[in-house]
């Protein structure tokens, strides 16, 4: 039976229902842990406190979900004792009522420093005159400069490794979360295959995809790529997309969010029969996939394994590195909180492989003024090498395993 085409929307919505039940959040335990995690890593380098910004960094150590604005929220976590929040004073009692994990909270009104504020709770935390700040790497530039103005003598270096040095290897719950993302991402995919005709549109496809998400329990898409033919070969989309036509390759990639966790997973395919030339490239991309998971090994290097998708597709006369026709982009990102976050499976990363790491799968393939093929799937790694959240596509006319 055809996975492509064949039924009416509502059919498709009417066969899926929501697939959150038994899912758990993080719990209060586990982000303690968290917070014993990254205070070790700061003893172990000589770090004496680390500010985390509103975002994504301080949701994952605390539970404290508040966006990144022009106003200064975080909060600070000393190397040992208990975190202090940073906030304006108009937003204390809002942001009350948005913590996880509790503590003071630091004020400061509209006409203040609030760097000012931020030192003096370092200082005051920290057992010698001149400690060092590790600073919350997705923190904007302002944040910097508004700190090297304050006290142009203070010692401020990345937080990178303790925020991704904690949040790259992830727990059995947040495997589990993000599992349960992925299959519902998935069912999706097959949803929205199942009601392409000819002559629909991107647009269509898109508002299609939303729905399917907020009905299996979703709030909705957290992104949506829709790409037909040509314009399958950019990977990120082109300004005006075009309408579905007989024998172009599909290329759609989606995710939502989950308890905080996305998910992410792309398809191509073709609506109609595939040309022998689509056939080739979509089964290289397919090889490249699966050699890239099968060189994924605990203790390997992050690099090794985009240089295994990378050989494939150079043993097959595509590229040299990112020529096209060929991979113009790292092979794979890590996954969790954020839909983009380190380590990467890029050339030159060094980072070994390690429990729990989380990774998408999609050494694209672009050929200019013909078509693009992406097939991305994610995988964690275990005891006993790769894992895969989602069994990847079996052929070009049969995207998703029975």
């Amino acid at each position: 039976m055809s996975q492509i085409g064949g039924k009416t929307k509502q059919q498709a919505l009417d066969s899926l229902s929501s697939m959150t039940a038994g899912v758990q959040p993080i719990t209060l335990a586990e982000y303690q842990e968290r917070i014993q995690k990254a205070q070790q890593l700061m003893q172990q380098q000589g770090i004496d406190a680390l500010y985390l910004n509103a975002g994504t960094n301080l949701s994952y150590f605390t539970g404290t979900v508040w966006y990144a604005s022009e106003r200064l929220v975080g909060a600070l976590l000393p190397a040992s004792g208990e975190l202090v929040y940073i906030s304006p004073v108009f937003e204390i009692p809002t942001l009350a009522g948005f913590q996880v994990i509790q503590g003071e909270v630091l004020g400061w009104h509209e006409h203040e420093n609030p760097y000012e504020l931020l030192l003096s709770a370092l200082k005051q935390r920290c057992y010698h005159p001149e400690p060092v700040l590790a600073l919350d790497d997705s923190s904007a530039f302002f944040i910097f400069e508004g700190l090297r103005q304050t006290n142009p003598q203070q010692q401020i270096v990345s937080g990178k490794a303790i925020t991704q040095g904690s949040r790259s290897q992830k727990s059995a719950a947040e495997i589990a979360i993000m599992q349960r993302a992925m299959d519902m991402t998935l069912e999706v995919h097959k949803a929205v295959a199942s009601i392409l005709y000819e002559g629909i549109s991107t647009a269509e496809v898109e508002a299609f995809i939303d729905e399917a998400h907020r009905k299996v329990g979703a709030s909705g898409s957290y992104f949506c790529i829709v790409l037909f033919g040509p314009d399958s070969a950019y990977p990120h989309g082109v300004k005006t997309p075009k309408n579905l036509e007989r024998g172009d390759m599909v290329l759609i990639d989606t995710g939502c969010r989950l308890l905080g966790y996305v998910s992410d997973i792309t398809r191509s395919y073709v609506f109609g029969t595939a040309s022998a030339r689509q056939s080739e490239i979509w089964s290289l991309e397919k090889a490249a996939q699966a050699a890239a998971f099968s060189a994924a090994k605990l203790g390997t290097a992050c690099g090794l394994v985009d240089a295994a998708a990378r050989e494939v597709l150079e043993s097959n006369g595509l590229g040299p590195d990112y020529a096209l026709p060929g991979l113009p982009h790292r092979t794979g990102h890590g996954i969790g909180m954020d839909i983009h976050e380190g380590p990467y499976l890029v050339r030159n990363e060094q980072t070994p492989l390690a429990l729990g790491m989380c990774f998408s799968n999609e050494p694209m393939i672009c050929v200019p003024g013909e078509f693009g093929v992406r097939l991305e799937d994610h995988f964690y790694m275990t005891s006993a090498g790769p894992r895969w959240f989602t069994e990847p596509a079996l052929a070009i006319d049969q995207p998703f395993a029975l």
